[in-house]
């Protein structure tokens, strides 16, 4: 089994959600991966890692709102 790192740095300003699902796509296809685990670490005590389909665009609202609160 292949194993690869890869660290995605990105710049953020201030408590909103950052979408970054097409660098993570662009990078396993520069990779060529077929099938496998991603495991994906946030190395920010502040920082939380959501992951959800996006099939309904008022779900990213209705997340920051409740963050807001």
């Amino acid at each position: 089994m292949r194993q690869e790192f890869y660290d995605l740095e990105i710049n953020t300003n201030g408590q909103k959600l950052y979408e970054f699902t097409d660098q993570t796509i662009n990078w396993i296809k520069n990779n060529n991966f077929k099938n496998g685990v991603l495991n994906l670490n946030i190395q920010h005590t502040s920082a939380s890692l959501i992951v959800q389909e996006n099939a309904d665009p008022d779900v990213k609202s209705d997340l920051q709102n409740f963050f807001d609160k």
